[in-house]
């Protein structure tokens, strides 16, 4: 996985933990970072017994053959946002129309990839990379699927960082009780309305905005 104490090892917890391992089996499995471009090549390499590998990345890997899933997040889950924007209270404080700008814009992005032909929205993305002029490989994009993100326009709820706080509750990293969800974010800066849509989008995701 690309880093420990975060998402991938929260999914991978969850997993063992409703096929029925106890802590002691859990325990067992050792997590290790490898970079995400890299987790193909080391299964292939039988370096890794399992990877976890994300939209294009997995799409692709899968599309080559050898590799199966083992299970996914909206298998665990179902729908929901894992991914957020962040921004600290100092720049909230001295750039609230940038935030605002920034945020409603991503809102916006999201929308219209939701309701854009998927066709369109891959040829938006090569079309971006190619301008970037970074030499970067726009291959991958075929095998894109969406953004990921449940909410309409990217909003956040309660429900989708409880999960995190649950989590590290369990793993004893925090004391249960002692986080708020709402604590966390803030809608505040997103004035996206449904029919809002931008022309197009660059690289949307979900957003908050709290440090």
């Amino acid at each position: 996985m690309n880093t420990l104490g975060a998402h991938n090892e929260a999914m991978l917890d969850i997993y063992l933990k409703r096929h029925g391992l106890s802590k002691g089996e859990i325990g067992k499995v050792q997590p290790l970072v490898v970079p995400p471009v890299n987790i193909e090549q080391s299964l292939r390499q039988r370096q890794i017994q399992v990877g976890v590998l994300g939209d294009i990345l997995r799409d692709k890997a899968v599309a080559g053959g050898g590799i199966r899933p083992l299970f996914t997040d909206f298998q665990l889950l179902g729908a929901f946002s894992a991914g957020t924007y962040v921004m600290t209270d100092r720049f909230l404080q001295q750039n609230p129309d940038t935030a605002k700008t920034f945020v409603t814009g991503v809102a916006r992005a999201i929308e219209w990839a939701r309701s854009t032909p998927r066709e369109e929205v891959i040829a938006r993305m090569t079309e971006v990379v190619k301008k970037r002029g970074r030499k970067e490989d726009a291959r991958p994009l075929k095998y894109w699927k969406s953004f990921g993100v449940a909410e309409t326009g990217g909003r956040i709820t309660d429900k989708q960082l409880q999960l995190w706080i649950d989590w590290l509750a369990e793993r004893g990293d925090i004391k249960r009780g002692k986080v708020k969800a709402s604590d966390l974010y803030t809608n505040e800066y997103n004035d996206y309305r449904p029919g809002s849509t931008s022309p197009g989008p660059s690289a949307p995701s979900a957003t908050t905005t709290r440090s």
